[in-house]
């Protein structure tokens, strides 16, 4: 078989794979998991990118990693290189980290900074702003820089977050979600905080799976025991676990954070994103194995060391835990079919000096403890998937409500932008 057959046989799979999906999703029932062929077949894996991660919002990392003009950083979505870099004006912008002589990537580190973005390969030189600065003599006179400038990518920040959105032609709405972070996350002056750790796990599971795990804490009991010093089980007072006990904390806690104007009231934007202050288990402030703080210098403006934790959720990537003296927050992203980067980022004021303000080791233990236990989750749920014996299982609406909400959306997402591509 020739290359060019090869060519033709895989694009006619993936056409394959789009109907496979659009049937797949129409047929299973809501209260169910998915397809096996959902968690690991590659031509369906390739449609979740193409058709999620290459076309919505996607939370690639935090304002303060490019803090001054120059500083840039990378992440990879899929094949795509992306580049995002604070320009001159003070403004984040994202671009494909792609030279437009010969498509060489043009920054090659994780971060830097740059007075210009420059290519390795031939010097082709870029200002922040995308534009097309030097390409030397040798293109000819006829050459025109105008229609050279690097392709810029959707890009958006808010309350200290960038995302970024592949999408060629206009991207999701996204404001309203956007404006309501940008208010719930102002008590933390995010621009002024720093990463003081990061770790990035590989997981040989689908992405799916490392998402569905996060979105129920039905196996944290077994699992987390580090965690459980200090979270309680639900986020909502109207978790039909929730205790009387649990509501008369949150009133209490809800009127300290009245009174200091800390946002708390849960707010939700469709299933893609949700924003709620929850208080943690009476007697502890933060996710600490004491549960008390990790960092003497607070975050911000913040006064009360018992805020709970402000957890944001934005599907499809990305769950967080901001807390009042250091934040915690996590980026998925997919690899292959069934193997999935999670990365996870703790974040303390910027003039917090380690060994002084916060101990690295404190400050990580619980979250590096939950990670590798969620990790192994994740394979094991991975390895009996992939058996002849699996089947859909059923969910509790109890306890995984929020899987079926995630898989909801999911679904819906596809679905809408299948059709849309079909168009």
């Amino acid at each position: 078989m020739t290359e060019f057959d090869l060519l033709n046989l895989k694009y006619h799979h993936l056409g394959e794979a789009r109907q496979d999906m659009s049937r797949l999703l129409k047929e299973r029932p809501g209260n169910l998991s998915l397809p096996q062929s959902l968690y690991n077949d590659p031509f369906l894996f390739r449609v979740d990118m193409e058709e999620v991660f290459m076309k919505e919002w996607l939370f690639v990392g935090m304002t303060c990693e490019v803090p001054t003009p120059g500083a840039y950083m990378t992440v990879e979505i899929g094949q795509n290189p992306v580049l995002v870099v604070r320009d001159r004006d003070g403004e984040v912008r994202a671009f494909h980290n792609v030279c437009r002589h010969r498509g060489s990537r043009i920054c090659t580190g994780k971060q830097g900074k740059v007075a210009n973005l420059t290519c390795p390969y031939h010097q082709w030189t870029y200002d922040l702003k995308g534009n097309l600065l030097f390409a030397g003599t040798e293109m000819g006179d006829s050459f025109d820089k105008g229609e050279h400038g690097l392709k810029p990518a959707h890009c958006k920040t808010a309350g200290g977050f960038i995302y970024v959105c592949l999408a060629e032609g206009e991207p999701p709405e996204i404001d309203d979600y956007l404006d309501t972070l940008a208010t719930y996350m102002e008590p933390y002056d995010m621009e002024n905080a720093k990463v003081a750790a990061e770790s990035t796990l590989e997981e040989n599971a689908n992405w799916k799976l490392v998402i569905e795990n996060n979105r129920e804490c039905y196996h944290c009991s077994g699992s987390h025991p580090e965690l459980l010093r200090t979270l309680l089980e639900w986020d909502d007072t109207n978790d039909p676990r929730a205790t009387p006990e649990f509501k008369a904390l949150c009133e209490r806690q809800a009127a300290e954070w009245d009174q200091e104007g800390i946002p708390h009231k849960h707010v939700e934007f469709g299933l893609r994103n949700r924003l709620v202050r929850m208080p943690l288990k009476e007697g502890t402030s933060v996710m600490t194995m004491d549960g008390k703080p990790a960092c003497t210098r607070k975050l911000g403006r913040i006064q009360n060391q018992n805020l709970g934790s402000m957890r944001i959720l934005h599907l499809p990537n990305s769950w967080n835990h901001m807390q009042s003296d250091h934040a915690i927050v996590f980026q998925v992203q997919p690899i292959s079919a069934q193997k999935t980067l999670v990365t996870t980022k703790w974040l303390v004021h910027k003039d917090a000096v380690e060994g002084q303000d916060y101990d690295l080791e404190r400050l990580r233990h619980v979250w590096d403890q939950t990670n590798k236990q969620d990790r192994e989750l994740a394979e094991q749920n991975q390895l009996g998937i992939n058996s002849l014996a699996y089947q859909p299982g059923p969910y509790s609406e109890t306890f995984e409500f929020g899987v079926i909400n995630f898989l909801g959306w999911y679904s819906d997402t596809v679905l809408k932008n299948l059709t849309q591509s079909a168009l």
